[in-house]
């Protein structure tokens, strides 16, 4: 499928895109090359307050354009995390910034007099990496964004796959752990409870009683650390029993492993490569690559859906 920018959108038409992740607000106002003209970020507040961040936010990425510059900005996206609909515009539910049937309406459009879309924050991303990034030269794809959360999406026989609540891929409340952590969503066990990278960070202070704040941190002593090492096979253990359902149901080509603990690298792939390799038994395994987009995959996202206007 070849898509078409939105019609009236001129080449020369800047996009804000605004990615809500559980612990930062990140906003850039592209071209349509891609350039980044201004970006900012700001910590995600927890439940409502966390709409009046993103109103101000944009704000201040508007306020630092030209004149000239702002008066291209023609189209927005917004994407949320957790439970969307785009329909109604509501945000349903996020287990991680903790607000629930927030009603969005049109307060983004009103603030910023252009059109605004709604979309769910790893459909986007998930979307981007199969049609532009690392997915786009297979029809079968399945997207992994590994970061405060973990989500993803499925691309089947050259479709993307929207599920009955408007996406699918809520891989990280898959539950793999009887008798794990118990997650924001209310379950117990589930993959975002140990492979986040908030979870490896938790993982590896609670095992060491030394603090640390990033998943980064534990990838970077992989090399010298046995806790290190510990804390990372059990999050690609839980992860790739995660995988197994949507693996042998649709049997996909590729896994795309995007968001913030793409940063990990090879460190992270060939592990899960060979953790699916070591269960599988009737379905082909799938190729494990590092997303094109890494961190910026929302955003990346954010800006093409408003440039073409679907995820197709």
């Amino acid at each position: 499928m070849n898509l078409q920018p939105v019609i009236g959108l001129g080449a020369d038409a800047l996009i804000l895109g605004l990615d809500v992740g559980g612990t930062t607000i990140k906003a850039e106002v592209t071209d349509a090359s891609g350039a980044v003209l201004t970006a900012g970020d700001v910590p995600t507040p927890r439940g409502a307050a966390a709409f009046d961040a993103m109103l101000e936010l944009g704000d201040v990425l508007l306020d630092k354009l030209s004149e000239t510059d702002r008066a291209r900005v023609r189209r927005a996206a917004v994407l949320l995390p957790g439970v969307v609909d785009t329909v109604d515009s509501i945000a349903v539910f996020s287990a991680n910034i903790g607000w629930r049937d927030i009603e969005v309406g049109s307060r983004f459009t009103d603030r910023w007099g252009m059109p605004v879309l709604l979309e769910h924050d790893v459909a986007a991303a998930g979307w981007a990496e199969w049609r532009f990034g690392a997915g786009n030269d297979r029809d079968t794809v399945c997207v992994v964004i590994i970061g405060t959360g973990i989500s993803g999406t499925l691309s089947v026989g050259g479709r993307f796959v929207r599920g009955g609540i408007g996406q699918a891929g809520e891989y990280g409340h898959i539950a793999v752990r009887r008798d794990g952590l118990p997650c924001p969503c209310g379950n117990t066990g589930c993959v975002e409870t140990v492979a986040s990278a908030a979870a490896i960070a938790r993982a590896y202070t609670r095992r060491t009683g030394i603090e640390c704040d990033s998943a980064a941190t534990v990838f970077a002593r992989l090399e010298h650390d046995e806790d290190a090492r510990a804390v990372v096979a059990d999050a690609v253990d839980a992860l790739a029993e995660g995988l197994l359902g949507v693996i042998h149901a649709v049997c996909p080509e590729r896994i795309v492993l995007g968001g913030g603990l793409a940063g990990a690298g090879d460190a992270l792939a060939h592990p899960l490569r060979r953790a699916l390799t070591d269960r599988l038994r009737v379905v082909p395994v799938p190729e494990v690559v590092i997303g094109t987009f890494g961190a910026r995959a929302g955003l990346t996202g954010a800006a093409l859906f408003a440039r073409y206007g679907v995820l197709a």
